[in-house]
């Protein structure tokens, strides 16, 4: 990738993953107040569940770790063994303690023994029970289920983006969302670009560039893994095992991807988009592996005051990479990705310190866990979190059918793509022909409102 941004946020997410490194960073640990019923331990311990142990899964609950808080990992729950038998040796592995940079000992953290090891689809539900904090991490299409379960059971949250995949699970992300302040309860979301300083310090200086009148946003890349099918996998399992390329899983690349710049122009306009039309489609990723999934979009969505965003995602091999975002205003230009703001002649008016930049990915984590060990309610991302992806969801809509999609006839459509069962042996929602490959929107034809 070609920009400072697309380096912080594709990168080190993926290098911390695969190295372990865990920068430092985030706020001094304070004393915790068990008189206020925020955890359950009797010697004060936050407790953590960890809710899907991927590679992402994984990479929270290392960073929950090194919070500097007094925190144990105590359940784990995945739909797949393998999956929690490998995040469970990372986390108990030798260099995280090392590579963390940070004082103790991380392994005397984890407190998972096998009778709080949960797989199955049902998992989730015991592993939430156990602990004070959740951390959600599975295929996104899960999220509105166990958010709901999180909060039904009074648990702080921390969870992953997108927040769902259909209209139907975003309208019950925002109930849950309303519940969650009600109790009190404390949630963060994987946009972790609103817990980054560059970013944090543009939107202060936001009013430098007058109203924001357009705005563009890219995540331009060659793309993600292939899992291929393998024999005796039942078709709900191949698909849960190749999540990315099916909409009840992940929303499509426009949402699981392209939802972290999405927020930003949504956070400094501080709204969302009425409505929105565009174009996509297949042009190289057309294999039976890469299911329904387009491999481009172009989305214009256009705001209540009438500005627009022009928004890209594409996951093309060999093409040019960007990451980043763009706004403009009456006075001036923000370039997030460059930490930059000018007037409109180009003149530097404001430039972000690159050696001030935190790792935003940890910083989500120390500062809810600081937040919880104070006992105070410091975070509702949830409803945010849920308004940014369906952004997201209205441009795929609007891609996939070719029309103007307006929000409010698409967040109340009814659409769920949901299975009506979970369960091994049901069928997923959308199955393949007799020649392995899947049905994929045709804009003009395909319809949703």
């Amino acid at each position: 990738m070609n920009n400072d941004a697309s380096k912080l946020t594709n990168h080190s997410r993926r290098k911390f993953l695969r190295q372990g490194t865990l920068l430092a960073g985030g706020m001094v640990a304070a004393p915790l107040l068990s008189q206020a019923n925020y955890f359950s331990g009797a010697d004060n311990t936050i407790k953590i569940a960890l809710v899907g142990c991927g590679g992402r899964g994984t990479g929270a609950a290392m960073q929950a770790l090194v919070s500097k808080q007094n925190v144990k990992l105590v359940a784990m729950a995945d739909a797949f063994r393998d999956n929690l038998d490998k995040c469970y040796k990372a986390l108990n592995s030798d260099d995280i303690a090392e590579s963390s940079g940070r004082e103790g000992n991380l392994k005397a953290k984890i407190d998972v023994p096998e009778e709080r090891k949960f797989t199955g689809f049902d998992g989730y539900l015991k592993a939430i029970a156990l602990a004070d904090v959740v951390l959600l991490a599975t295929p996104p299409g899960f999220r509105p289920l166990h958010f709901e379960e999180a909060i039904k059971q009074g648990k702080h949250v921390f969870m992953e983006k997108p927040v769902a995949t259909d209209p139907v699970g975003i309208q019950k992300v925002l109930a849950s969302a309303e519940l969650a302040k009600q109790k009190k309860l404390n949630v963060v979301v994987g946009l972790q670009r609103r817990y980054q300083h560059s970013y944090r310090e543009l939107f202060s200086r936001k009013d430098m560039i007058g109203e924001i009148t357009s705005s563009q946003a890219w995540w331009n890349n060659d793309g993600v893994w292939v899992r291929p099918r393998k024999n005796a996998q039942s078709e709900m399992e191949y698909q849960m095992r190749n999540w990315y390329y099916f909409n009840w899983l992940c929303g499509d690349h426009i949402t699981e991807q392209h939802v972290h710049n999405i927020d930003v122009i949504n956070w400094f306009k501080g709204s969302y988009p009425v409505k929105a039309q565009g174009m996509g489609g297949r042009q190289v990723r057309k294999g039976k592996d890469h299911g329904e999934i387009f491999d481009h979009h172009f989305v214009e969505f256009t705001y209540a005051d009438g500005s627009i965003l022009n928004s890209q995602c594409r996951h093309i091999p060999g093409t040019m990479s960007k990451v980043d975002e763009l706004m403009i205003g009456t006075k001036g230009k923000i370039q997030a990705g460059a930490g930059r703001i000018t007037d409109l002649k180009g003149k530097v008016l404001y430039q972000f310190d690159r050696s001030a930049e935190n790792e935003p990915y940890q910083t989500e984590h120390d500062e809810l866990f600081a937040a919880i060990a104070k006992s105070e309610y410091k975070f509702a991302d949830a409803e945010n979190g849920a308004r940014s992806t369906m952004s997201s969801i209205l441009g795929r809509m609007a891609s996939y059918s070719g029309q103007v999609v307006e929000w409010d006839k698409a967040i109340n459509s009814g659409l769920d793509l949901q299975p009506k069962i979970y369960d091994w042996n049901a069928l997923p929602p959308i199955l393949p022909n007799s020649d392995g490959y899947y049905p994929v929107a045709i804009p003009g034809i395909t319809k949703y409102v």
